[in-house]
């Protein structure tokens, strides 16, 4: 790609990120990636960093992908960690089960099916800036997994409050801005509320060479969503019936699972990893990817 085309893909970038942004108010590659950059926290649960959030590569719809997922464990003891369907726009069999189980009327059927509910992440390119616990990055264009609050705060900043206020595209390179990400630890659990986007300024100073070397070293983010990678929803469905009951087939019920004193205890906010109580999930806890990235770490110690 030459600085004329991403000159020309800005204005056009920046109103398909506006529409997505419609959208949003109302996936993907292994845990293990080393191509996923993530903010490592001190020994109290704090953390800083600042990266800048990169614009669409070629073939790519937006500067970003929406994946959801599911990550839960059944009354086997068995852990459900998967992709959803759902990224596709198609059925997904966890969500048909917690369609029934919502549409039972029961509130016990309705807090399993929260407990199952699927968890929405994005992925983006980003340019580590600064990371002090790990500034072999720095200067490194790596992809960044993150959920709803960060995805917040950029849409804030494209699609402002008050009027005296300019929209600001963060991943434009000429125009965009740096985020200053900050972890906290609040209540247990990581908090991102100071984190924020830092004054308009251009990626390595408007040096066009240098612009057209970082953006050679995206990747493209379409993997993620490709229909290749995510399994059918028979397989899906198999495997939801074994961490539910060990079978082949979904026999549970929605009022056989309400019923169901050992599933409903699986549903829990805590779990036992080595014969201790462990928490693992809150209603509102501030980035869900997180909070899956903490089940798929107990479910690999337990396997």
């Amino acid at each position: 790609m030459d600085i004329q085309t991403l000159r020309k893909m800005r204005n056009a970038d920046f109103g398909k990120i506006n529409s997505e942004f419609e959208k949003s108010t109302s996936t993907t590659k292994s845990y293990q990636d080393d191509r996923i950059w993530k903010l490592e926290p001190d020994k109290v649960g704090n953390g800083t960093a600042t990266f800048r959030f990169l614009p669409r590569t070629e073939g790519d719809e937006l500067p970003w992908v929406r994946i959801f997922n599911h990550a839960f464990q059944g009354p086997t003891g068995k852990w459900y960690i998967e992709n959803s369907l759902t990224t596709l726009d198609e059925k997904d069999p966890v969500g048909e089960l917690n369609s029934k189980l919502w549409n039972s009327g029961s509130n016990v059927n309705k807090e399993i099916a929260r407990k199952q509910k699927r968890r929405l992440s994005y992925i983006s390119n980003v340019l580590i800036i600064s990371d002090p616990k790990h500034p072999e990055l720095e200067g490194k264009v790596m992809l960044f997994k993150y959920g709803k609050k960060i995805f917040d705060k950029i849409m804030d900043k494209a699609r402002p409050t008050f009027e005296d206020e300019k929209p600001i595209n963060v991943f434009d390179l000429w125009e965009g801005a740096d985020f200053k990400m900050r972890m906290r630890k609040v209540d247990g659990y990581s908090n991102y509320d100071q984190s924020s986007f830092m004054e308009p300024s251009q990626v390595a100073g408007g040096d066009e060479n240098k612009l057209v070397e970082i953006t050679s070293k995206q990747y493209k983010l379409s993997e993620f969503t490709d229909p290749k990678n995510f399994k059918s929803f028979e397989t899906l469905s198999k495997k939801l019936a074994d961490v539910l009951d060990g079978e082949g087939v979904v026999s549970k019920s929605a009022e056989n699972l309400s019923e169901d004193e050992t599933y409903k205890a699986s549903t829990n906010e805590s779990v036992r990893v080595d014969s201790k109580p462990v928490t693992i999930s809150k209603a509102n806890s501030d980035d869900d990817e997180d909070v899956l990235s903490y089940f798929q770490k107990i479910a690999d110690e337990s396997v």
